[in-house]
């Protein structure tokens, strides 16, 4: 099962920051009509995001969401992505799975998916087309 985790997760770091990539520095800035997060605050979430629920409910440690402020360019929230995925895998390879553990994982992911579908719609709204989804 640990090799199957990893593996989805791989996919997941691989895609998301193919998706980060693909966005000009330039328009990080971006956000569609109507308010939300910017291409960078987005991103940034998604990085926070993977540590909190790791934490959380991966570990079973209990921390406050205090989400950081957003790094300043394209190469550091990509090197944020970076960090948070490295943590997760660690901790995944390391630790004991419990069925909370994994149970924790899954929505972790979920949660990756789903902002990181909003990231694919706002390269389509700056007419970028998205990398091809793998799995």
């Amino acid at each position: 099962m640990k090799q199957q985790l990893l593996l989805t997760l791989e996919n997941s770091q691989n895609y998301t920051l193919a998706v980060a990539e693909e966005m000009p520095e330039t328009s990080y800035d971006f956000k569609p009509a109507g308010g939300g997060w910017n291409f960078a605050e987005l991103m940034d979430h998604i990085a926070y995001g993977i540590l909190w629920w790791e934490q959380n409910y991966v570990k079973g440690d209990e921390t406050p969401w205090e989400q950081s402020l957003v790094k300043n360019n394209k190469q550091e929230i990509i090197d944020y992505l970076k960090t948070a995925y490295s943590s997760l895998k660690n901790t995944i390879e390391k630790q004991k799975l419990s069925d909370e553990s994994v149970k924790g994982f899954h929505a972790t992911i979920d949660h990756i998916t789903h902002h990181r579908g909003q990231a694919v719609v706002y390269l389509r709204c700056k007419a970028i087309d998205p990398p091809a989804y793998t799995f």
